[in-house]
């Protein structure tokens, strides 16, 4: 195995692939550009994959809704897309032709899938619609696509957050696309949710989970070489005391290997390109 430190994205995946449970069904859409695509779908499908070929061999991964279990070590290029050709072409178990096939969503069919946005606030309100007022917006974004449904309908969300500065978490969001904790989960019930929501919040400085029963963001693990003094500066509320957070945890050997080996041999889902 090539020995090499871990990277900042075999972390995530790692730490993600952690908290995946055997027998789950876990769904992710496609991002493209950058740091977008590594987040909210690169890191996902490798954390699922590995959850599979490690703990979790009965996990099903819903790929953009319809291609099951593919073999994303067949990956040679990232589809931009959740109807790309080269999905097509890529061997899985199945090709479902309705959308999401005999998953049925609004009854908690789907254990967990995969958010991403601009803002992320304090009671995990997620926003990918605009920045500013709705009717005069500053910059207008991709919009929700299936965000609603995911924050409202899964088993639980993880929020995947590439970009971590003040301007993205904030004690508000401009414009609610998904929805947190308002009021805590007694909050969510009022709004009629009666499960789900988000479960963790990866960045490339911290792991943030919550405090569910009041709806607040908290910082669960703080990345290696990552100060307090940074991660505040760098968060635009309040983080409470920081002083019993622990580093997140680094991969094992056995991890990586898998990782480098079985998942992502090509190098395409963890930004190591061969």
């Amino acid at each position: 195995m090539n020995n090499d430190k871990a990277s900042l994205s075999e972390m995530l995946i790692v730490a993600l692939a952690r908290t995946i449970r055997d027998g789950e069904v876990g769904f992710t859409g496609l991002a493209t550009g950058g740091a977008a695509a590594l987040y909210a779908a690169a890191i996902p499908l490798a954390a699922m994959q590995l959850a599979r070929l490690t703990h979790a061999p009965n996990l099903t991964i819903l790929l953009s809704g319809w291609c099951l279990n593919p073999q994303l070590e067949r990956i040679d290029i990232m589809p931009d897309s959740e109807f790309d050709e080269s999905l097509h072409d890529l061997p899985c178990e199945a090709q479902m032709l309705a959308y999401p096939g005999q998953y049925a969503h609004k009854r908690g069919d789907i254990d967990f899938g995969f958010s991403s946005g601009v803002q992320v606030d304090a009671v995990g309100n997620l926003n990918s619609v605009c920045i500013g007022d709705y009717r005069r917006p500053k910059v207008r974004l991709v919009g929700p696509i299936l965000q609603p449904e995911h924050m409202a309908f899964f088993q639980r969300e993880y929020i995947m957050a590439p970009h971590h500065d003040r301007r993205n978490f904030v004690e508000r969001v401009d414009y609610i696309s998904g929805v947190g904790y308002p009021g805590g989960v007694a909050g969510r019930k009022e709004l009629g949710l009666d499960w789900g929501g988000p479960e963790l919040v990866f960045t490339p400085k911290c792991i943030f989970g919550f405090d569910k029963e009041h709806g607040r963001m908290r910082v669960h693990t703080i990345h290696p070489g990552v100060s307090t003094e940074h991660l505040r500066e760098s968060t635009g509320f309040d983080l409470g005391d920081l002083a019993d957070v622990p580093e997140t945890p680094l991969p094992s050997p056995e991890e990586l290997e898998v990782l480098r080996r079985e998942v992502d041999p090509r190098g395409m889902l963890t930004g190591r390109r061969v």
